[in-house]
């Protein structure tokens, strides 16, 4: 079994992978896991404290070689706002039912939750069901050390 000694930013230069892993966005944020990539390669990721992995990011091995790491489509939905202010109301209530939220500009991503989605539409949220890798926000006790903003991992 490989051991992955460190892990790699999106912006590593490193040189090809011997293998893959794709995960979910509550998959990424790890300490001590056996993995198992796309080609069937077993990683034990044993570190001394708890890191996020970055999509595109990497896990060095002991020998050099590095896996990539991929983010994994989820089932999501999109929220979309009247306006900016509408927006900001609609992430709020998101927030204070302690929900992981992907942040954006003009929309906000949340996990599928029926009970969540009934409460945004009551408050005039328009959701749409998409598929697409999720980069929620770390909450206000995360390290950022560990690993660079998630929006610039994409």
């Amino acid at each position: 079994m490989l051991r992955a000694v460190s892990h790699l930013p999106a912006s590593h230069d490193r040189g090809a992978p011997i293998d893959s892993i794709t995960l979910a966005h509550d998959e990424r944020r790890l300490r001590r896991k056996l993995l198992t990539c796309a080609e069937s390669t077993e990683v034990m990721v044993d570190f001394p404290a708890t890191v996020t992995l970055e999509h595109n990011g990497a896990l060095e091995l002991e020998d050099g070689r590095i896996i990539a790491i991929l983010a994994a489509p989820e089932l999501l939905y999109q929220i979309r706002a009247s306006s900016p202010a509408h927006l900001v109301r609609l992430a709020w209530h998101i927030g204070n039912r302690h929900t992981s939220a992907q942040l954006e500009e003009a929309r906000i991503l949340i996990k599928r939750d029926h009970v969540l989605k009934t409460m945004l539409e009551g408050l005039g949220a328009d959701i749409t069901n998409v598929t697409e890798p999720f980069f929620a926000e770390h909450g206000a006790y995360h390290s950022h050390a560990d690993a660079g903003h998630a929006l610039l991992a994409r």
